[in-house]
């Protein structure tokens, strides 16, 4: 069953009777929002990327990305575009993430400048890899001026896993861009 989240919400990621959630994907959809034109309303192609940036404490220790598709760990991989309904999706097995990585941060950017006035309907859910179940679901109100979205983020709570729906706005086409609005978040 899918947990629809607000912003700021965490849930557990810890499954019912059967321990621990081992592997996830955390999918990003989006849908380019209709433009008036002269020949009536047509869509447009809107490009966005994801990104996972991993983080021990407060220090960035590696990012996911398409120029950089799997972690140095090879915890996270980044397998492109067009997945089961998702845009973008990233793979993470929790099990090979190294115990000094507390959290990981997903985020949606424009790296050629679109704004997400220009976008509508962006997503992020979280599915249960080893059965294809959609665990989470946090989907964005409205557009703005700002070229990325900080989705959400996973993080460490003890010995088990929690997801937490953040969509904080910020501006930036890289990930080194957005340190300054994703620190307040950890």
């Amino acid at each position: 069953m899918t947990v629809n989240l607000s912003n700021g919400q965490a849930i557990s990621l810890e499954k019912q009777g059967d321990g621990s959630l081992t592997a996830l994907r955390m999918g990003l959809g989006w849908q380019a929002a209709p433009r008036s034109g002269l020949f009536g309303k047509r869509n447009r192609k809107i490009d966005l990327d994801t990104s996972a940036v991993l983080f021990a404490g407060k220090v960035p220790v590696d990012v996911v990305f398409f120029r950089h598709t799997v972690s140095d760990d090879g915890s996270v991989r980044h397998t492109g575009s067009h997945l089961v309904g998702d845009d973008e999706s990233i793979l993470v097995d929790l099990q090979r993430v190294p115990v000094h990585i507390d959290q990981i941060v997903f985020t949606v950017n424009s790296f050629t400048g679109q704004t997400f006035q220009e976008v509508q309907n962006v997503f992020c859910r979280l599915v249960d890899e080893t059965n294809g179940q959609e665990l989470a679901r946090y989907t964005l109100d409205g557009g703005g001026k700002y070229t990325v979205q900080i989705m959400a983020k996973v993080h460490r709570a003890g010995d088990s896993w929690r997801m937490t729906a953040l969509g904080n706005p910020a501006n930036g086409r890289t990930f080194q861009d957005l340190m300054p609005a994703i620190l307040p978040l950890l």
